[in-house]
Parts: structure tokens; sequence; C-alpha cells
């Protein structure tokens, strides 16, 4: 069992975001440091998932749709955490306690909202 899941944060996430979760000694990368820039949603997320880490985004329309279709098909992903468009100092700060509150396991598969 893995305590802290890993996060992945999409190209709409600012990378400061990163960098706090970071300091706050978390594992947490961007699109920009995985060379996903300009990449679909489907292939940021199937990404995440190769890597193991939970996607962090503001797109809660697009990847609600991927979440069911992975669902459905029974392809498996390490979570979605979808958040309202905040402050990088406040949005480290939620993710952060929800990183805290829940195992990776218990992130995988999951649709998260912070």
């Amino acid at each position: 069992m893995t305590l802290f899941a890993r996060v992945y944060l999409d190209e709409d996430v600012s990378v400061l975001v990163a960098v706090l979760l970071q300091a706050y000694g978390f594992d947490a990368v961007t699109t920009r440091d995985e060379k996903m820039l300009g990449q679909t949603d489907e292939a940021q997320l199937a990404h995440a998932a190769l890597q193991g880490r939970c996607l962090v985004t503001h797109n809660r329309v697009h990847f609600e749709r991927l979440h069911v279709q992975e669902l459905e098909t029974g392809a498996a992903h390490a979570g979605i955490i979808v958040s309202a468009e905040r402050r990088p100092h406040e949005l480290a700060r939620r993710i952060a306690r929800l990183l805290n509150a829940l195992t990776a396991d218990e992130v995988a598969n999951q649709l998260l909202y912070v």
C-alpha cells in the first residue's frame, strides 16, 4: 500500500501548485515537467495512469466524462482531483489536505473534488 498519492497537474493548473505541494513533501509533477503540453485530455489521463499519478485539473466537465468512460470500459486510473480555479496556495492546501486524508489506494479510480 502506498501512503501518499503522487500527483500530475494538468496544464490548466498553475505550476506553482506543484512547487507548493513539493514543499509540503508530496511527489508532484506538471504537464510541462513531463513534456505533455498541448496533449488531449485522454492522453493526459493515460499518461498519469501509466505513471501511477492522480491527475489534478480544473477541467471538470471533460474529466467527469473521461472518468465515466474509464469505469464503463474497466480501465484503471490513479484518481482524478477536480477543483474550481483557486489561488495556488489555497489549491495546494486543499490538495494536501486530501492527500493526507486518503491513501493512494483510496484515491485510485476515484473522482474527487477539492
